[in-house]
């Protein structure tokens, strides 16, 4: 088992205490001492370094490597593992909502999950009434919570406008009698956007997610209309409008996904930062092995020279004073999440669940559509009790291959939606999306410190 997480990151060696999250920048002689699992006596490392280093370096180092130890620093034990069996709050109280407005979009992205906006299904909108129930059912069921987050989501949510602008007026009287903070979010392709609607959007939303992938020959490939025609210069304008409109103090962030089309990602990171956004976020496609547009095992060096060549562009832009944040590349290397959030993760299936046109409860909309994780319904709750318990129980440490895992507390076993399409078990970690995990947090844990309070 791994104690500690030793990498390397443009000349400097990194660190990580896994139980603690304490970080250490070392110079070469520490990297080379400290194994991943333990420290070694100190007769065992002057043995094996006394043909690189001299005694005398070798027995002061190690001295410091022990006050670390000491001083729970370094090598320390993990304390979460209780917490984790403990199961947190004791009723699954829920804090979140996807509210998919409609089973239908206007594009026909050539990766989406969604089977082109209809979930496997009919091509169907929201209800006026049925988004109002499930107001009432998130404010009747969120506890104790006194905020609680509403994703307008798609298909193409912009397709239902009106009746978007009635479920959000009919929450805003209800927050006040349940005396509750809703904060709605909307991730829109941007087509659809026009002065009125982005007037709305950016007075009620408390953050927008505005999809492009990046550069025009990119994302005309796979971001195209139903007649086939690429959507670039119809989003491109409406986005750069939109984000115009707001200011600092409301977030937005343009998300991109990318896929076997664009590997060389950083050319659409840069794309997006040349044109002044300051919120980007692209996403590696999680696609079926057979499709062309999937991300593979042989794509992986070339994706980890993408993100190496983001973190130095991110650097160098950090000190020309031109920065802008990289969504993969947040990190709070001081605080983060509370400890059970870094052990489940976003909480789909117990925290956070998604209702459908219909009405219907799924853990998260990647689940819609496949009945076997029906939950329930806005009009009789939720009365599947033990897919809840399921996924509240599919924590790191019931994840065999998470527990020894150094990313364990980064990632939180990542996403359950993609270990169960992959693997048909949401226990079993989706391997090539681990691996692009880890590489981020390395480029981001290195960030964070060149760029912390400079």
């Amino acid at each position: 088992m791994s104690i500690i997480h030793k990498f390397i990151q443009d000349g400097e060696y990194y660190v990580i205490d896994i139980n603690s999250g304490s970080l250490h920048v070392v110079d070469e002689m520490v990297y080379d001492l400290l194994d991943n699992n333990s420290l070694r006596k100190k007769e065992e490392l002057i043995e094996s370094f006394k043909n690189k280093y001299t005694v005398e370096d070798i027995d002061e180092a190690y001295n410091e490597i022990q006050s670390l130890i000491k001083g729970d620093l370094l090598y320390t034990k993990d304390l979460y593992e209780a917490i984790a069996k403990s199961g947190g709050e004791s009723e699954p109280y829920i804090k979140a909502l996807c509210l998919n407005i409609i089973h239908d979009c206007n594009l026909r992205c050539k990766y989406c999950f969604a089977d082109e906006g209809e979930y496997h299904g009919a091509r169907k909108a929201m209800s006026v009434e049925v988004g109002m129930k499930a107001i009432d059912f998130v404010l009747k069921n969120s506890g104790p919570r006194k905020n609680i987050e509403i994703d307008l989501f798609g298909g193409e949510p912009l397709m239902a406008f009106d009746m978007i602008k009635e479920i959000v007026e009919y929450a805003k009287v209800q927050e006040k009698i349940y005396k509750k903070v809703i904060r709605f979010t909307m991730t829109t392709n941007a087509t659809l956007l026009n002065d009125e609607i982005m007037k709305y959007l950016d007075e009620n939303m408390g953050n927008i997610v505005l999809s492009i992938d990046g550069r025009k020959s990119i994302n005309d490939k796979v971001r195209v209309k139903v007649d086939g025609s690429g959507s670039y210069d119809r989003i491109l304008p409406n986005i750069k409008k939109m984000v115009d409109m707001r200011d600092k103090s409301k977030a937005y962030y343009v998300r991109g996904t990318f896929t076997r089309e664009n590997t060389d990602f950083y050319e659409d990171v840069k794309h997006m930062a040349d044109l002044g956004f300051k919120e980007i976020s692209i996403e590696p496609v999680v696609l079926p092995d057979e499709h062309e547009l999937s991300i593979r095992e042989e794509d992986l060096p070339v994706i980890f020279e993408q993100y190496d060549k983001l973190y130095a562009d991110m650097l160098q832009r950090h000190k020309d004073g031109t920065s802008f944040k990289f969504y993969h590349f947040n990190i709070d290397l001081q605080g983060g999440p509370c400890v059970y959030k870094r052990i489940s993760g976003c909480g789909a299936g117990h925290e956070y669940i998604a209702v459908t046109p219909d009405g219907d409860i799924y853990p998260c909309h990647q689940f819609v559509g496949n009945k076997d994780f029906l939950m329930g319904d806005i009009y009789n709750g939720i009365h599947n009790t033990e897919m809840v318990k399921e996924f509240k129980e599919a924590h790191i440490y019931n994840k065999p291959k998470c527990t020894d895992c150094w990313a364990k507390f980064y990632c939180s076993g990542g996403c359950q939606a993609n270990n169960f399409n992959f693997n048909g078990d949401m226990h079993i970690p989706y391997e090539i999306g681990c691996k692009m995990q880890k590489k981020r947090i390395e480029c981001a844990i290195a960030l964070k410190t060149k760029t912390m309070n400079k």
